[in-house]
Parts: structure tokens; sequence; C-alpha cells
């Protein structure tokens, strides 16, 4: 199915940004706390940069050898904190990246994932998208590169994705900052819940393993009754994940969250 552009979203006169002030990375005080997702080579960290500026801090996650970078932003009278998340393909687990990016997103319970995706190639960045839906009900959809497909001749229908994905689906050409004010928007109302998500997740399943689905739920939920997110963990339980498997034998689901909060505030606190 070709998907068809809205010719007003991009080319429309509200990019300057004005309402956007660049924090630098002194936010051991925010209001609001943003997640920053995405495939490699979808221009995340260019959207990043056009959030926070020059003015961010880079370093490794706690106890990992995976670079993070850090920094803020005031919109709308609002403090944002924005953590740029590895670029992954996947969040199952397979590599540290994934790991940190999953487990950032699962456990630090950010207020908005934004997932940033390459419009010239969007089936293949869908994947990542739904499995954060799996896992968040706050995000938003940055359909960046959208000068690329514009040249490339793709043409996407962001009105029905964003119905189809039950989320705000915002087109960007972040190099030239098209659509940034337009984004931040978007992740203010979702942030306060002036939007309200309806992600997108999966519904038909095999008789069997959807019994087996509700069974781990009704688990989680007497063992775990803080757990925000028992469906995805039941899932990913029964596909043998083994770092959410020792996290239930460890007795850490919810501790982790606490966890990666301290360390959130700790390295926040050491800038």
């Amino acid at each position: 199915m070709t998907l068809r552009k809205e010719s007003n979203c991009i080319n429309c006169p509200v990019h300057n940004v004005a309402h956007l002030k660049k924090m630098g990375v002194n936010m051991s005080e925010y209001d609001y706390l943003v997640a920053l997702a995405g495939n490699p080579n979808t221009g995340k960290s260019t959207v990043f940069n056009s959030l926070t500026g020059l003015k961010q801090h880079t370093g490794n996650w706690p106890g990992k050898t995976v670079t993070r970078a850090e920094g803020g932003f005031e919109y709308d009278n609002s403090k944002f904190k924005i953590i740029d998340l590895p670029g992954t393909y996947s969040l199952l687990s397979t590599s540290k990246d994934e790991e940190v990016a999953r487990n950032f997103i699962l456990f630090g319970q950010p207020d908005v994932t934004v997932i940033v995706v390459d419009a010239t190639r969007l089936e293949r960045n869908l994947n990542l998208t739904l499995q954060v839906l799996e896992i968040t009900d706050y995000a938003v959809l940055c359909l960046n590169l959208m000068d690329e497909a514009e040249r490339n001749n793709v043409e996407v229908d962001v009105r029905t994705l964003s119905r189809m994905l039950g989320i705000p689906v915002i087109p960007t050409s972040a190099r030239t900052k098209e659509g940034i004010d337009d984004l931040l928007k978007s992740i203010k109302e979702v942030a306060t819940g002036e939007y309200i998500c309806k992600p997108r997740r999966v519904k038909k399943m095999n008789r069997k393993y959807q019994k087996a689905v509700d069974a781990l739920v009704d688990d989680l939920n007497k063992n775990f009754p803080d757990l925000k997110n028992p469906r995805w963990i039941a899932m990913r339980l029964l596909e043998g994940d083994q770092s959410i498997i020792n996290a239930l034998e460890e007795g850490s689901l919810t501790a982790e969250s606490q966890k990666t909060i301290a360390d959130e505030k700790e390295f926040a606190g050491n800038e």
C-alpha cells in the first residue's frame, strides 16, 4: 500500500521552534523524562541535537560499556530531560545496546518515548516501533528524513499511520529543523496526558499461547503488583528471555526500576 504524506504537515511555516530553550546538561531537576529510541541511521542523533544543541553529556550507562548521551530542554514552561538510547533494531536483548534500550523503557518508565524512524525505510523501522508499543503507553513517532522521502518520491499518509499505531506521528526533517516544533508539542501533550495514546499491540495469538500469557500475567500481578508491563514481561518469559528470567528469579523486577531511577539521579548529580 502506498502511503500519502500530509501536504501541510512539513511545509507549514510553524517551524521556527520559537518556544524551545536548550537547558544544557545540568538536569538534576526536571518535570518530564523523555527517551529517544530508533534504528541506527534514522537521524536520531540529529533529532537529539535539535532539541539539546551541543550542550549535552556523554558517558557510559552505569555498569555498561555502552555510550549514552543526555541533555535537556525547556518547552512551554516545562523542563524535559532527554536520554538518547543506543540505536538498535530490536528490543529482544540479544546485545548490550538492546538490553540497555529495552531496560530503560521498561524499568526507567520515561514519561514519553520518542521513536525516530526513517521515512524512506518505514516498513523496516516499524519492527522496533511495534516492540516499543508493547512496552509503553506513552510514545510519539518521529517520522524523520522527510526531505529524503520527498526526493525519492516516497509518500506517507501521516493521519492513517497515526490511527493505525494509536500514537502521534510527526513528520520531520531534523537537519533543517522542519517539524521540530510539532514534535515538541506532541511530546508535551503525551507527557501531560492531553493526548491519550492507544498503542497498537498484538491481539491475535495462538489459543494455547494466549492462555499461557494470561496465566503468567495473573501470577505477575499477584507477586509484583506495581509492575507496569506484565503482559510484555509474560511474553518475554515465554520466549526465554534470560535477563527477564534472571530478574524474576532474583525478585528484582520492581527493584530494577528503583535502581534505574537511582542510577539516573546519581548520573545527573555527577555531571
